[in-house]
This record gives structure tokens, sequence and C-alpha cells, in this order.
């Protein structure tokens, strides 16, 4: 036992040295600190005798010079962060105070982690309030930035939190949320670098990159969450919503183009000239192109938006994916967005003033338009929801949707109004022809017709083609039965369904009783034609349509004009010719001849010398025209 205390006694009296040589600058000062901790507790203990205290104070001195030299040694900017833990573990065992440790320890790693933002910050072109700027392509792609912020910045991070945990966890002054209010201000300034190189992604790019940086960015969050739950987790979930919420928008307006392009397209094939012998793209091919383009489109942009969902990406699991992505962003801000402004496109054609100078659009493409929106009504709309409802299921609890029957009254709606611009366009165009015919002609002096009038010649050839260019898209439609002798029906100012025979002898210019007078007492027992009724969506009601707004424009013009018996004679000539080729285009013959009814009564009326052309005779100049 006294060779054993002596031994003891021994070692304590070489403490000092061994605590001089292993605590010289370069040596190993772990070492140090290990030999000062055994023998620490017995020179406190035996501190009253004059030969121990001699030992502590010296061995105490020089541990007070590692400690300065380690307190040097922290304030060193090139520590990295393993040598930073050992150093402030060292001035922990040397009682250093964990308050002053924690502070010193917090701003050498916070120097290096703003150092290592500041490269990130770097990259970045200068933040433009003003938007005004044009702004240079990034020197490298998003995946790029996220793997050496993630790698370089979240990774030290998430070191430096464990750090801190294993050194100061528990000890007095130093959990008073002192690291977490220092690393959600760090956060906070990786995100909003983040969200500055995530907005100048102004195409679309590659969105399977887009998806594997933010896939990334989220697992490395993730990490930094499990060690520090306030660092930002609802922060970084939303830039993330926000990146993908972004992405859809650009997808939306990239649609928008693809579909305003295909319009483009359409405009110029209808433009185009033709050379002789040799016809262009019928309206039906031109609809299927621009129909299958729309919609392989619309499918192929779902499908990328779909990588946003895909099960191996990490926060595809966030409740926000899971719901209000795939309702609100997907189905109402996408597809919904995309078929409600497709409609709004279609029917501005009809609802919008033509910009001053900028040509109107071609009845075709009226016509087109309408039948486009008449298909997506019929099928298409519902195909579009069915796939997004199966690519994106929305939630049973998740918000309340647009439903289909809804989004195909719009498509409905905008082909009604498409189909009745149409109709008021063409009949417009022959209408013009028919007045300028009536006001340029002088109805007094002119001579006795021989011929019909080379303008009803055309007004008949423009509602043929008329007839064919809707065929090309639309159904016939049902007509009224036709009577037997609809084209070889008496045309004269004498209509039988206005003017019976036996007031026909009485009819001179000073009788009382006119056909004018008669033909005011048939139409209170007349059905009233409509000139602007809605337009069915099949052949003949478009082409009713047109033949009642040409019609009566012809009428209210011969009502404005004075004729002479030649003039009377003429227009009961056009009027027969008219008929002879007209009624055929009707949904219903008596429209046609209840209109040439009211021309000729009018004619009549208007007249200095009313006496009308033989009906053979009429009948004889219109088979030879």
């Amino acid at each position: 036992g006294v060779q054993a205390l002596l031994r003891k006694l021994q070692s304590l009296v070489e403490v000092p040295g061994r605590l001089r040589r292993w605590a010289a600058p370069g040596a190993e000062p772990a070492r140090a600190l290990r030999c000062h901790a055994r023998a620490r507790a017995v020179l406190r203990h035996y501190r009253h005798l004059p030969s121990f205290r001699a030992i502590e104070d010296e061995s105490h001195a020089i541990m007070a010079d590692l400690a300065q030299r380690l307190r040097a040694r922290l304030r060193d900017d090139t520590l990295d962060p393993k040598e930073l833990t050992e150093c402030v573990e060292m001035l922990l065992q040397l009682e250093e105070p964990p308050e002053e440790l924690c502070e010193e320890f917090l701003s050498h790693a916070g120097a290096r982690l703003e150092a290592e933002l500041a490269a990130l910050e770097a990259e970045l072109p200068p933040a433009d309030p003003s938007g005004t700027a044009a702004t240079p392509p990034p020197a490298s792609d998003i995946l790029d930035f996220v793997d050496r912020g993630s790698s370089a910045f979240v990774g030290n991070l998430c070191l430096l939190a464990a750090s801190y945990r294993s050194l100061f966890e528990g000890r007095p002054g130093a959990g008073d949320g002192r690291l977490e209010a220092f690393a959600a201000t760090l956060t906070s300034h990786y995100f909003e670098l983040l969200e500055r190189r995530l907005a100048l992604e102004r195409g679309l790019g590659d969105t399977s990159l887009l998806v594997r940086a933010l896939d990334r960015f989220h697992r490395r969050l993730r990490a930094l969450l499990e060690l520090l739950p306030a660092a930002g987790a609802e922060a970084g979930a939303a830039l993330v919503a926000r990146a993908a919420r972004e992405r859809v928008d650009r997808y939306l307006r990239a649609l928008q183009t693809f579909f305003l392009g295909c319009l483009g397209d359409v405009r110029q094939a209808l433009a185009a000239p033709r050379p002789p012998g040799k016809e262009g793209p019928g309206l039906p091919d031109l609809l299927a192109t621009l129909a299958s383009s729309v919609l392989g489109q619309l499918k192929a942009v779902l499908a990328y938006v779909q990588l946003f969902t895909a099960k191996d990406v990490a926060f595809a699991s966030l409740p926000y994916f899971k719901g209000e992505f795939c309702v609100e962003v997907v189905r109402e801000g996408l597809v919904v967005a995309f078929v409600r402004w497709l409609c709004r496109t279609a029917r501005g054609f009809a609802d919008g003033p033509a910009e001053r100078g900028a040509p109107a659009a071609p009845p075709a493409l009226l016509l087109l338009l309408t039948r486009l929106c008449l298909d997506y009504e019929a099928t298409t709309i519902s195909y579009i929801l069915t796939l997004t409802d199966e690519q994106f299921p929305p939630q049973d609890t998740g918000p309340a949707v647009t439903p289909g029957p809804a989004l195909c009254a719009e498509a409905r709606g905008a082909a009604q109004r498409l189909l009745d611009h149409y109709v008021q366009v063409q009949g417009a165009a022959v209408a013009q022809m028919l007045r300028k015919s009536v006001e340029t002609r002088d109805w007094l002096g002119t001579v006795e017709p021989r011929n019909v009038r080379a303008v009803m010649k055309r007004v008949v050839e423009d509602i043929t083609a008329i007839d064919v260019q809707v065929g090309q898209l639309f159904e016939e439609g049902v007509r009224r039965a036709q009577s037997s002798d609809s084209s070889r029906r008496a045309f004269s100012v004498y209509s039988s369904s206005r003017a019976p025979g036996r007031y026909a002898p009485s009819y001179t210019p000073s009788a009382p009783m006119d056909t004018h007078l008669l033909s005011n007492i048939q139409k209170l027992f007349s059905e009233r034609i409509d000139i602007f009724s809605p337009v069915e969506f099949n052949k003949v009601s478009v082409l009713t349509g047109i033949i009642k707004i040409s019609l009566k424009t012809l009428l209210e013009c011969v009502r404005l004009r004075t004729l002479g018996r030649f003039g009377l004679q003429q227009v009961q000539v056009d009027g027969h010719y008219l008929q002879l080729y007209l009624w055929r285009f009707a949904a219903d013959e008596r429209v046609v001849q209840g209109l040439l009814d009211e021309v000729a009564a009018s004619a009549a009326h208007r007249c200095l010398d009313p006496v009308p052309m033989e009906h053979s005779v009429v009948e004889l100049i219109c088979e030879r025209g």
C-alpha cells in the first residue's frame, strides 16, 4: 500500500511537466486535458497543503495558457466545422463559461454559412424590384444550384445543429432557443435565394429537372427539420408549392399561346391563294388538325405536371400535393381555366370589336370555331375532365370543383354566339350587294326588263357557296315538307296568298282598294317572320337565317325607292328568279315566299304606273337567264 501511495504521489508531482509537454503549441492538448481532469479533483482536495497547492497553481497556469491559445484559435476564420467543435469542446472541459462559448461558436459558424450563402448569391443577378431590367440567363441549371446549396449550406447547418446539441445540451445559458433563432435567420435567407433562382426559370425548360431539384431540396430540408423543427418547415413547403404552382401557370400560358398559334395557321390556310385546279385543305381537315393538336398538347402538359405527384418524389406526400394541388392548381387552374379561356377567345371573334386596321375574322373561321366549341360540349370536355381526375384524383373532402355540365354550357353558349354572328356576317354580305344594286339603279327611267339582273345571279351563287361551306361541318337539318310546285310557283304583284284573283281587276292607280291594303290585312292573319331568330346547329337553319336577312334588306330598300312601270316589272323578274332557286335552301319555303311577296307588294305600292308583266313572260326571262 505504501508503494501504491508513493506512485500516486509521484504521478501528481509529474503532472505539471506532462501538462507543459502536451499543452505546448502543436502538441496534444487533448491528452493534456485528460491528464488535468484526472488530477484536478485530488489537487483541489489537498489544496490546503503547501506542496499540493504549488502543483495545482502551476497546472492551472499551464491550462489557462492553453485556454488562451484555444480562444485565439477559435477566432480563426479558416477553422472547419470539425476543428471548431473540437476547440469548443476542449474549452468546455477547461470550464470556460458556456454562454460565451455558445456565442463564439454560433458567430464563427454563422460567418462560414453566410460565406456559403454569399457564394450562391453571387451566381444570381441583382434583384430588380421594378422588373424592367433584362435578366441574363443563369450560369447553371436549377438542379446544380440546389445541389450546391444542399450539400454546402444545408449540410453544414445540419452538422452545426448536431454539434451544438452535443456541446451545449443541458448547459446553463446555452439552451434558451439561440440555435433555433440562428438557424431560422439563415434558412430564411437561403429560401429567399432559392426563390430568386426559381424566378429565373422563365421558360418551361425541363420540368423533370425542376422536380428533381425541388425533391432534393425537400429531402435535405427534412433532415434539417428533424434536428431543428422550428427552422422553417412551413416556409420550405410553401416554397416548393409555389414553384409547382408557377410552373403550372406557365403551362397554362403556353397552352394559350399554342392555341393562338394554331388559330393563326388556320387563318393562313383559309386565306392562302389556291393555284387553278388545286383545292386547299377542307374545313373538316382544318378542324381535325386544330382539335387534335390542342388536345395532344393539353395531354402532354398534364403528363409533365404529373411529375410533381410521382410516387418517388418526397414532397408529393405533403398534404398540399395530395389535395389542393390536384384540384385547385391542376384541375381548376389549368384544365378548367384553359377550356374557359378557349371558349372566351372563340366567342371574342363574335363579341369583341376588331382592332382598327385589323382584318375581321373570315366567316369560315367562325364556322370552324362553332364546330370546335360544339365538339367540346359533346365529348372533349368530359374526356379532359375524366383524364384529369384519373391522373390527379381529388380528395373526398377537398374543395368544390367546377362541374362538367357548367363548362359544357359555356362551350355551347360560345358556339351559339359564333353561329349567330356567322349568319349575321354572311347575311350582311349578301344584303350589301342587294342594297347597292337597289340604290344605284334608276327605277323610274329603266327600260323594259329582258334579263334577270346579274346581282341576283350572284346572290344565288353566294348562297350556294355558303350552303356547301356549312354542309362540310354541320348536318342537313329538318325541312318542312315541300309542295310539289315550289320551283314553279307564280310570283307577281298579285300573289295568290295575298291578293285573291277576285280583287285583281280592280287594281288601278285610282282604285281605293289596292294590294297594299290587302297585304296589310293579310299580315294580320299570317305567321310573323322573325328575321333575327336564334339559329340552330344545322345547315338548313343557318341558310334560312341568311336568306331572311338578305330578303328583308331587299324589302326595306325597295320601300325607299320610287318605281316606274318597267322598274316594277324588273323587281317582278328578279323576285321570281330568287324564288326559283332560294326555296330549296330554306327550312320552310313559305318564309321565302312570304318575304318575296312583301317585296312585290311594296314595289307595287311605290310604283307610279303599276302594270305587272305577264307571268308567262316572267318565266321565260328567268328560264333564259
